[in-house]
């Protein structure tokens, strides 16, 4: 049975049943304690928590999963995965667990011609929880299986929390029997590797504290409502209903890895390093490229980094194989084909997808030659200091900056002949990790600080937003808070948040800033500085008590800083014009990757290829400007989420949408899907200026514009210049560019023949400096600093014109230039052939004194070169090189 069909069997068997489809979430959603989505119920978390109430008592989905905290092991062996597929059914305070029981059971075990997947259902096992008698026996009922494939499991295996406090509750797994060749009889108590667990029941009924059951803590008492959350591998199913060894042979995995064996000409099964590298590959670029699918950009921090890492060992790997040619479009495709029927976004945003991942692996081949620079002089370094293993410290280095896997600095390392210090690289590599575990641990008490916020939202439901229409409203304060605690009043000068009923200030969201304003009271006045939804549907308005005395149940005028709300909605309605003219200029793989829409600025990032062009900008500006002109009305209306895309809507990356969506259009040019607030014409932005454009990452490019009065302003200021300019250089404004030219033409030639003159002055004093040429074991030395003004240029002329006129014995010539007050020295050191002749080289002599002006440098044994930070240490420099030269000599 081919995977897409257990995806159809599943959600279908569900709909039969009264669930709602649910489609996957983004794999990057808004959860601070998630670097990306890990499992089947996160969509669903604000639900479990009591967040938000559930849209549907019952949900099916099939969530597409990554989790990288073990990607070394990947490929290693057939256990490992980083992205995954989580099939599930949810019960929000409908069906329990005879319910999840029964949907599961009837799944697996129903014919094919039923719809179901055929399993026999006595090679199926099932655990529970030693505390949990009851489902023991709601198993035996529900199902008929045997009670000797029943079997109890402790806390640690069958009790499940989110890691906070929260709803929790027993777990019982579904496990099936591979047979005898697999392992000892005994159920999955004895042997894992013969049964193998496919899906998971959760039974939420607890609520934990802050320290979790599975430790033996004690429980704070049971949820009013009682949940369901379950998880079903889709890849270990397909592997037991296809007849597959592992996830790797599988029918969306393995036509990666036939591709890997095209490009190498080697076999998968050969040889068990070959196989780990092509396992690395096909887990790896379905990673990579459903990431990207959703998103995500390479980079140095976060999300971005672990993608860069994914990518960068796709290509290690390869070349591993043998394959020196880029590599990552090949496998792109190759995913595109085999997991489009299940994610078509995949073949309609392929051009996108294909462009960031090639720019990434061009990006990585040019670090690659610059890492092996590095990693030559570290070999240079072992060797000369007679060690035979490269220092963990350096593999570490190569690593973490120049994105050089441990498995290639060892083979690289091999071929030099030397080890690596792999225990003092593991050492820093888990320092990295357990950094990285106490940061998420941090942020994992985010769900713990909004207890406060949920108790207001079940006290009193949902803030009323009615700022797309009004800018004032009478309010009244539900809930106050002081430094996080609830309060019955707040005094002149207190910092608080209050909750209202009813507000016009928009709350932070969609790349839109906060409103600001004040709210007025009999005898009380607080100024708003900043709104958050901090839990979905409650608006926290964060605000200082500027006189008099705030309290809860106080009739408030509110009112929004009308002037900056309008500043900040031209802004914003401006990036969805700009979006549209990028997205016109270079199709659908220039995708909106961030934005900041704030009074007057607008800020807008989107994937791009790999160079934006000032002409392509500069039309972009053009053409978003004309259709100013037309000063078309701004239209928002609430549809679902299908007729939406019907209408070629564009949705974000990253963004959850429910059923019911708010969509932004401005005329046939621009329509989207947003919460934000926009102007009534578009007439009403004036002028739309790009002001900056650079690149914030690998393949995303972001430009900055302003509008309106901010944009007029600035264009009134270039005006100025530009008049100043013409009558400085007293011609008309369309000529000065040739006129500038001219002028800095004229410079850059004064420029050059004051440095030949220069050259020349230098050159001429090589005699002098020959002459002072002191003798060291029958080795000429001329040693000096010269004077100021000398460039690196300048400085290997002389060098070169000073041994040219050492002859008949052997010279070393090296000079030093400082700029002190720019902290900077350089310096060249060169040999005759005399000199090369007794086994001296100009780079071997550098580390002997490059270290005195804290500095380094290399070259070839004629010549070499480097520079420094400390002027000062010209003089030890200087002292350090004759010891060094007099130890060779005599050596």
């Amino acid at each position: 049975m081919q995977t897409h069909e257990i995806h159809s069997r599943f959600l279908e068997h569900f709909r039969s049943t009264g669930h709602t489809v649910v489609p996957s979430a983004s794999l990057i959603l808004d959860d601070p304690t998630l670097l990306f989505v890990n499992a089947g119920m996160v969509q669903f978390k604000p639900y479990f928590l009591g967040d938000a109430p559930a849209p549907y008592p019952r949900a099916t989905s099939i969530q597409k999963c990554v989790r990288t905290g073990d990607i070394d092991e990947v490929g290693k062996t057939t256990r490992h995965n980083t992205f995954f597929q989580m099939a599930g059914n949810f019960s929000f305070g409908d069906y329990f667990k005879e319910g999840a029981m029964e949907h599961a059971w009837k799944l697996l075990t129903s014919s094919v011609a039923d719809g179901g997947y055929g399993i026999d259902p006595e090679r199926l096992w099932v655990t529970v929880y030693e505390h949990d008698t009851e489902s023991a026996a709601l198993w035996r009922n529900t199902t008929g299986i045997d009670p000797a494939r029943i079997q109890v499991r402790g806390a640690e295996d069958n009790y499940w929390d989110m890691g906070v406090p929260g709803p929790g509750g027993p777990c019982s797994e579904i496990y099936y029997d591979r047979g005898p060749a697999y392992g000892v009889e005994g159920g999955p108590n004895v042997d894992e590797d013969r049964y193998i667990e496919i899906w998971n029941l959760v039974f939420m009924q607890d609520i934990r504290g802050e320290e979790s059951p599975k430790k033996g803590a004690p429980l704070l008492g049971e949820l009013p409502t009682k949940n369901i959350d379950t998880g079903m591998g889709v890849e270990r199913v397909a592997c037991l209903l296809q007849g597959v060894e592992n996830v790797y042979e599988t029918d969306l995995v393995r036509p990666v890895i036939a591709k890997a064996e095209e490009l190498s000409g080697r076999s998968y099964g050969a040889n068990h390093e070959d196989d780990v590298r092509f396992r690395v590959i096909a887990d790896h670029a379905r990673s990579g490229v459903m990431l990207v699918g959703d998103g995500v950009t390479p980079g140095n921090e976060a999300r971005g980094y672990v993608l860069r890492r994914l990518l960068r060992r796709i290509v290690r790997s390869t070349r591993l194989l043998g394959v020196q040619e880029p590599v990552l479009g090949e496998f792109t495709q190759v995913v595109r084909d085999a997991m489009s029927p299940a994610y078509p976004e995949l073949r309609t945003d392929f051009e996108r997808i294909d462009s960031v991942i090639r720019n990434e692996e061009e990006a990585f081949l040019t670090t690659l030659t610059a890492g092996s620079k590095i990693f030559d002089v570290a070999v240079a370094d072992t060797k000369k200091s007679g060690a035979s293993q490269l220092p963990g410290a350096k593999a570490f280095q190569l690593h973490d900056t120049y994105g050089f896997p441990i498995d290639l600095t060892l083979e690289m390392a091999s071929e030099q002949g030397l080890s690596v210090d792999e225990h003092g690289f593991r050492e820093l590599m888990g320092e990295q990790r357990r950094r990285a575990k106490e940061d998420a641990k941090a942020r994992k008490t985010g769900h713990g600080d909004l207890s406060t916020y949920r108790t207001l939202l079940d006290q009193h439901g949902t803030t009323e937003f009615i700022g797309y229409t009004d800018l004032e409203s009478q309010s009244r304060v539900l809930g106050l808070l002081v430094d996080g605690a609830p309060a019955k009043s707040a005094a002149a000068g207190t910092e608080v948040e209050l909750v209202l009923d009813r507000t016009p200030f928009y709350a932070e969201g969609g790349g839109q800033i906060a409103d600001t304003g004040t709210l007025v009271g009999p005898g009380v006045e607080v100024r708003v500085s900043d709104v958050q939804r901090s839990v979905p549907g409650l608006f926290v308005h964060r605000a200082k008590v500027v006189s008099g005395e705030l309290g809860v149940d106080t009739m408030l005028e509110a009112g929004v800083d009308r002037d900056r709300r309008r500043a900040i909605e031209r802004s914003h309605s401006a990036t969805h014009l700009v979006h549209a003219a990028v997205r016109g200029a270079y199709g659908k793989r220039a995708a909106q990757a961030g934005s900041l829409n704030s009074p007057g600025r607008m800020r807008f990032d989107f994937t791009a290829p790999s160079s934006v062009s000032a002409s392509v900008l500069g039309g972009v500006e053009e053409e978003v400007n004309a259709y100013l002109q037309n000063d078309v009305e701004v239209s928002s209306y609430t549809t679902t989420m299908d007729k939406a895309m019907e209408l070629g809507a564009m949705a974000l990356f990253g963004e959850k949408y429910g059923d019911q969506v708010r969509v932004v259009d401005m005329g046939d040019y621009s329509r989207e899907l947003c919460g934000g607030t926009h102007v009534n014409r578009i007439g009403q932005l004036g002028v739309v200026k790009l002001v900056a454009d650079s690149s914030v990452g690998s393949g995303v490019h972001r430009v900055e514009a302003l509008v309106g009065m901010d944009a007029m302003r600035h264009i009134s200021m270039e005006h100025l210049l530009v008049t100043q300019l013409a009558e400085q250089f007293k011609v008309p404004a369309e000529e000065l560019p040739e006129r500038i030219a001219g002028v800095v033409s004229r410079l850059r030639g004064a420029e050059k023949e004051l440095q030949q003159l220069r050259v020349q002055q230098v050159l001429s004093s090589a005699g002098e400096l020959a002459g002072r040429a002191s003798d060291v074991h029958g080795v000429s030395l001329v040693a000096e600093q010269v004077p100021d003004g000398v460039d690196g240029g300048g400085l290997r002329a002389l060098v070169g014109e000073i041994r040219g006129r050492l002859t008949g014995r052997p010279a070393v010539v090296a000079l030093f230039a400082a700029e002190p007050s720019e902290g900077k020295v350089s310096f060249v050191v060169g040999l005759n052939d005399a000199a090369r002749d007794l086994g001296l080289a100009a780079g071997k002599l550098v580390p002997s004194f490059a270290a005195e002006v804290d500095g380094r440098g290399g070259g070839k044994p004629d010549m070499a070169q480097g520079g420094g930070s400390n002027p000062a240490g010209v003089t030890a420099a200087i002292g350090a090189l004759r010891r060094e030269l007099d130890k060779a000599v005599q050596g």
